[in-house]
């Protein structure tokens, strides 16, 4: 097994970069205590002068395994970074102005009853008049409805949950981890790239100074210093599936109970979304939409009138942003590792962004140490399928939509360009043929897997109308199997 390289520069801080400084600083640790490895060098380089985009304010369950990995406990991050805990997404006036539907979090204790949802939704889509609300069958929702924490739930029953963070303040703590283990921090500017051929031979501070390394990891974000404008990397564009380029951010104050408001809540705008996440302090509100279609003015407008709408003050000052949606095809090669948006970025609708970023170190990680001499090539196969996968999934969201009250929306039903994954699972679904075997079919291509696929096909109504409207109770006959999964989640209630 190789030790990873002894000296390592990480252009850029922000998110992305002190995650890389973290994550390489604690496998060099761990790798000295286990097998005696040579000591090395990170040091990570950041800009005064320029600033992270720093909104992304939610996670899937893999931040978990990350923190777990660094042997940092929860509650201290947590409490750092005003954070709460997130059991899944709630989809609001995605198919019309009054509908609603939630994705959760998947756990152990839904073993019962999601058989039994997989079944409901299969005799649906038969035109059986069937519940297939995700709500009325997930341990997540029940958790969300009656506000009970992930903290309240023996560990014993293999619960899956995210977060919701201030994401400087999660910066903050990484880098005060960062240092803490070594790793040097340096503020200056490049003024130059030295490079030869797929390889970055040295960089140039504006002040003279010269930085040489083994490994060079670029999180200069969407500038891709390294990668990009050096090493001229291809990038494919996913702009012609995912249509939304900006968005405004604008913070309000924090909810009534932060820590009980266990989702976020996704809601279907006139040119896009907004998101609307709790933390203790304050919430964050974002307008993710297409400038093709509204202006940056119009955002911020109509993002003020819904924070309004739900009584919440928002005085303070909106920060846009634009988004530059695809990937590269080469994140590494030569000596030169691009991570986070430096590599790729997929909107923030599901908030893959440090999943993203989390997956690529731990898989560079993987292929460094490993024998192979296509060990590039298998992490750059893998990492286009990660961002793929996660594309069709965005995709369907926007694709499956019966919305037609926009041109917006509209376009979404008529233009978008679909992935090849998702027309194939279309085709199964709706045809009523084996659903089960197309996803079996396509499984090597597929990030989200099997019960996802499920809610967001049936969470967005794409039944045949000879079975009616997706029924919103719970029907006698599957009223004592739901009513046995909340027994399930409140007998594993730790007690205060």
């Amino acid at each position: 097994m190789r030790a990873l390289p002894q000296d390592i520069v990480i252009v850029g801080g922000g998110t992305a970069g002190w995650m890389s400084a973290c994550y390489l600083a604690r496998v060099i640790e761990l790798s000295q205590v286990s097998a005696k490895a040579p000591p090395a060098r990170i040091t990570l380089l950041e800009s005064a002068d320029i600033s992270t985009v720093g909104v992304g304010e939610g996670s899937t369950p893999y931040l978990r395994y990350f923190f777990d990995y660094l042997g940092v406990n929860e509650s201290a991050w947590m409490l750092h970074c005003n954070a709460t805990y997130k059991m899944g997404i709630s989809f609001e006036k995605w198919t019309s102005l009054g509908d609603s539907y939630f994705h959760p979090f998947f756990s152990g204790l839904d073993i019962p009853t999601a058989d039994m949802y997989f079944s409901a939704v299969n005799k649906r889509r038969q035109g059986h008049a069937e519940d297939v609300n995700p709500s009325h069958y997930f341990t997540a929702a029940h958790m969300v409805e009656r506000g009970i924490s992930p903290l309240a739930i023996s560990s014993s029953a293999n619960l899956d949950y995210a977060y919701h963070f201030d994401a400087g303040l999660l910066g903050d703590f990484l880098k005060h981890y960062a240092k803490q283990k070594g790793v040097c921090h340096k503020i200056g500017t490049v003024q130059d790239v030295v490079a030869e051929g797929q390889n970055i031979n040295h960089i140039v501070l504006n002040d003279g100074e010269v930085l040489n390394a083994e490994l060079f990891v670029d999180c200069s974000g969407f500038r891709g210093l390294l990668g990009k404008q050096t090493l001229a990397r291809t990038f494919t564009s996913y702009a012609d599936t995912l249509f939304n380029d900006a968005a405004v951010a604008i913070p309000s104050a924090a909810a009534v109970e932060p820590t009980k408001a266990l989702q976020t809540r996704s809601i279907a705008l006139q040119h896009g979304w907004q998101w609307h996440i709790p933390l203790t302090n304050r919430t964050g509100n974002g307008y993710v939409y297409s400038s093709a279609f509204c202006s940056a003015a119009q955002a911020e407008d109509e993002l003020r009138q819904h924070i309004a709408l739900d009584h919440l003050s928002a005085q303070q000052d909106a920060r846009h942003l634009t988004m530059q949606v695809g990937r590269l095809s080469e994140h590494w090669q030569g000596n030169c590792l691009c991570i986070g948006l430096s590599q790729g970025f997929i909107e923030p609708l599901e908030a893959t962004a440090l999943m993203l970023v989390q997956y690529a170190l731990h898989h560079f990680v993987d292929c460094w140490q490993s024998e192979s001499a296509h060990r590039m090539l298998h992490y750059n196969i893998e990492m286009n399928r990660m961002f793929d996968g996660i594309r069709d999934y965005i995709a369907a969201h926007y694709y499956l939509t019966t919305r037609a009250d926009t041109p917006y929306w509209r376009a979404c039903q008529n233009d978008l360009k679909v992935p090849e994954t998702l027309t194939h699972l279309l085709d199964a679904w709706d045809k009523g043929a084996d659903f089960e075997q197309a996803l079996n079919e396509v499984d090597n291509k597929l990030v989200y897997l099997r019960p996802s696929w499920y809610c967001i096909f049936a969470g967005m109504q794409r039944f045949s109308s000879k079975g009616g409207s997706i029924v919103h109770r719970i029907t006698n006959k599957n009223f004592h199997a739901i009513k046995a999964m909340a027994k399930s989640v409140d007998t594993v209630l730790v007690t205060h």
